[in-house]
């Protein structure tokens, strides 16, 4: 199936435009009509409702959507594995959760590649979801994530607890204080949220919600607030006195988990990496 075909539905269902898609692939708009057309002849189905300024995908079209994915990322997967120089053997994939780079990997990243020699390193930051379904399809090689995956024959190792403690961009605020006090709320996973929820109901709504520490971070420091962030991404800040602790909260403790199958046929680049993430070979 020719990948153009796929990436040009993919852009049109993103989109919900012909023109918008045509835009951003550089295409003209009667180009990615056809495209569609040819893509539909294939497939023998419709994947789009045409109205005007309303393009909705059919319901095939909406089937076809986990399809075209897997078949560009493993397209992407070959590429990159045939494409290896002479000194990189293998290709390892790293799916990255929201926040796992911000938190730990980022000082782990310059010892993960001198670790694993003859290894080419693919990372991408993806959604819990693509995370298991990439895995799922073996597409991904070890998953990084705060909340462990339940996928039957993978194998899951505890790598790091990261310390989320309690900031403030003024000093001598108390527990009592928050209720009146801006407050930025960092997605942490599943069991975070539910921690909040049960023990923090008392907190203010949140000026706002993200997925991002360093987003949070960075408003933070401009406009001010609390927010729960990794102690080692604000103990600078802290010994600077531009950051301080809200006290009387605890710190919430979270912890990165890894995911790999136990019978990849890269078990043994894996495992290499696991004890670099473990710091086992850097304590």
């Amino acid at each position: 199936m020719d990948t153009d075909l796929l990436k040009t539905y993919l852009e049109v269902y993103r989109t919900r435009h012909f023109g918008k898609a045509a835009d951003n692939l550089f295409l003209t708009r009667s180009a990615v009509s056809f495209r569609v057309k040819q893509l539909e002849n294939m497939l023998g189905v419709s994947l789009f409702n045409r109205e005007r300024n309303n393009i909705q995908p059919t319901p095939a079209g909406e089937r076809l959507l986990e399809h075209a994915n897997a078949v560009l990322t493993a397209v992407e997967r070959a590429k990159q594995d045939v494409s290896l120089s002479d000194s990189q053997l293998v290709q390892l994939s790293l799916g990255i959760g929201h926040n796992v780079w911000d938190s730990y990997l980022n000082k782990l990243m310059q010892p993960l590649c001198s670790g694993l020699q003859d290894v080419s390193l693919r990372t991408d930051v993806i959604t819990t979801a693509v995370m298991s379904k990439q895995l799922s399809e073996r597409t991904l090689d070890i998953a990084l994530s705060f909340d462990p995956l339940r996928i039957d024959d993978i194998e899951i190792t505890k790598l790091h607890r990261v310390n989320l403690i309690l900031v403030a961009d003024k000093p001598d605020l108390s527990v009592n204080d928050i209720s009146q006090y801006q407050y930025v709320k960092v997605d942490w996973g599943t069991a975070f949220n539910i921690m909040h929820a049960q023990e923090l109901a008392y907190f203010p709504m949140a000026s706002l919600h993200t997925s991002s520490a360093q987003i949070a971070f960075d408003y933070l420091m401009s406009n001010g607030g609390s927010a729960f962030l990794p102690e080692t991404m604000v103990e600078e800040k802290l010994l600077q006195s531009e950051l301080f602790l809200v006290e009387g909260v605890e710190p919430m403790r979270r912890h990165i988990y890894a995911a790999h199958w136990i019978n990849s046929e890269r078990i043994d680049e894996i495992e290499q990496a696991l004890l670099v993430l473990t710091h086992k070979i850097y304590r």
